[in-house]
């Protein structure tokens, strides 16, 4: 962790004076007065000190020390240490920039959700647009930093974390959010390479692999910071590896096929996306199983928007959800099934606004899917890397970039797609941070899209960060930064692979699956509410 420079720093306490640090020897003190009750005090030495010489010198090394530490402990913006709060003007530059975009953000959250398309807000890009793309995108991003990959494991396939402490095991301390329900998926025959098991028999689940969360700003967060209540769905997706694409079918079948209302039965979906979202095995003694991930999200929402959009008509309410990769195709499938249920309306019939964001994720439906959505309000954002092949698939030849006659002729094939919402294209060459990569991953790397879109300001503008936002997370699962950074690649690390010494002294992996991250008893009552088995 960085030291923070001997020469420019404050340090602040609960008084109404600030003192600036002096370069004379004499005792010199400077007020300034400040809206907030801040004092920053100093220390010099005096000229006129009785103590020896080495007294002085030992007396500036010791300040010197104690200076390196300041970064001991972090809490907001600046540096706790001996109850003093030490702030570089960097610090106070950014504290009152994120300031200034959340005061924003309460007055405009509706435009930044997608209420006039984004209209005038990419190009040149807004500012708070910009910190709620990368805020939702580290949201989908902690389904990757939570989900356990090592088929070693006995939890293999599962979140490291239990909901009730997600974000702070992630380090999102300021999230603002709390985790309301976790999603699972039944394995699927026909995305074989996008689920992950363990080698060992005796395991957490057979057929089901954590998908992401439902989560719901908390109060302090809704009134000061959002402006709404904003009820959040995260969804997995890939980190590097691509050959789920291969496995889709490419085949486009109706929505209403797997048991999905809609009035029209030409709007359709790609076969494997559908077929991930609704299937389910009720044979099986794994609780995880048991309920379709569309069966928990549809009544996760239904409860959340009957708890907070009641009778108190002076909270707003907004539904976000987002999604890398194919948790991309999810985000904008679940989003669709939200609103064609009807479940984004209060009580008093009041519309919640609906708004998808996605990071390289595929194409879903076809013309007529795209459509749908569009009348159903939905507004979806679309954060794209060029160099990327995801958004590209399905639908190759046949998709929204086709002449418009011969995507009239073809509407009815089961291979053609279209995109939906709008697209925020970004190129990763444009970059001074990273390689020159041809590495199809690298191209496809979430957190190489969330670095990317920091330091996006327009078509043909200079790329230059504009949050200083850490360029090393990059990095994290990946090997995408120039060397001359001095970077290692994959750096992030699992501590023991989950090994942990038991009350013996012995070293276990230790139990992980906590009742709170099961499904809820009260999804039978909400589902039966819904009755999803009725025919439209």
């Amino acid at each position: 962790m960085a030291t923070i420079p001997s020469h420019n720093f404050l340090t602040i306490k609960q008084n109404n004076s600030l003192t600036g640090h002096s370069s004379s020897l004499e005792p010199t003190f400077l007020e300034i007065k400040l809206p907030a009750s801040f004092r920053v005090a100093t220390r010099a030495l005096s000229r006129t000190n009785d103590a020896s010489l080495s007294a002085v010198i030992s007396s500036i090394d010791r300040e010197r020390r104690e200076r390196q530490g300041l970064t001991e402990e972090l809490e907001g913006v600046g540096v706790i240490r001996g109850g003093e709060r030490w702030m570089t003007a960097e610090d106070i530059r950014r504290r009152d920039k994120k300031t200034e975009e959340e005061r924003r953000l309460r007055d405009t959250w509706r435009k930044i959700q997608g209420e006039d398309d984004w209209a005038g807000l990419m190009d040149p890009m807004d500012p708070v647009l910009r910190s709620e793309l990368i805020r939702y995108g580290e949201m989908a991003q902690a389904c990757y930093d939570a989900f356990d990959f090592d088929p070693a494991s006995k939890y293999c396939g599962s979140s490291r974390f239990s909901r009730h402490d997600f974000f702070d095991s992630l380090g999102m301390i300021d999230s603002g959010y709390e985790v309301a329900r976790y999603l699972y998926a039944t394995s699927n025959i026909n995305l074989p390479n996008f689920f992950s098991k363990s080698r060992w028999s005796k395991v957490w689940s057979k057929n089901a692999n954590w998908m992401g969360y439902v989560a719901v700003s908390d109060d302090e967060t809704s009134r000061n910071r959002l402006g709404r209540r904003d009820i959040a769905i995260a969804w997995r997706g890939t980190v590097t590896r691509l050959e789920w694409i291969t496995d889709l079918k490419d085949y486009l079948k109706p929505v209403t096929g797997n048991n999905i209302r809609c009035p029209d039965p030409a709007v359709k979906a790609e076969s494997g996306f559908l077929d991930l979202y609704t299937d389910k095995d009720t044979d099986t003694t794994c609780k995880f199983s048991k309920f379709s991930a569309r069966e928990q999200i549809l009544a996760e929402v239904k409860r959340l928007v009957e708890k907070y959009g009641g009778d108190d008509e002076e909270e707003d309410l907004s539904i976000t959800v987002t999604g890398h990769s194919l948790g991309g195709a999810l985000a904008i499938l679940s989003a669709y099934d939200v609103a064609e249920m009807g479940l984004n309306r209060s009580k008093s019939g009041k519309v919640i606004p609906v708004t998808v964001l996605t990071y390289g994720g595929p194409r879903v439906g076809n013309v007529r899917f795209k459509e749908r959505m569009e009348e159903l309000g939905v507004k979806v954002m679309r954060v794209v890397n060029v160099h990327d092949v995801v958004p590209k698939s399905p639908g190759l030849f046949l998709n929204e970039s086709a002449p418009h006659a011969l995507m009239k002729i073809a509407e009815g094939l089961p291979w053609c797609y279209s995109h939906v919402g709008e697209e925020l294209a970004l190129d990763h060459q444009n970059s001074p941070f990273l390689k020159q990569s041809v590495d199809p991953s690298n191209a496809h790397n979430l957190e190489a899209m969330l670095h990317l879109l920091d330091g996006y300001h327009g078509k043909g503008e200079r790329f230059m960060l504009a949050s200083g936002r850490d360029h090393a997370l990059v990095n994290k699962a990946s090997n995408f930064l120039n060397e001359h950074l001095e970077i290692p690649p994959f750096w992030r690390q699992d501590a023991n692979k989950g090994m942990v010494r038991n009350s013996e002294g012995r070293w276990i992996q230790a139990e992980r699956l906590r009742s709170e991250d099961h499904h809820s008893p009260d999804i039978h009552h909400h589902l039966s509410q819904l009755r999803l088995d009725l025919p439209f």
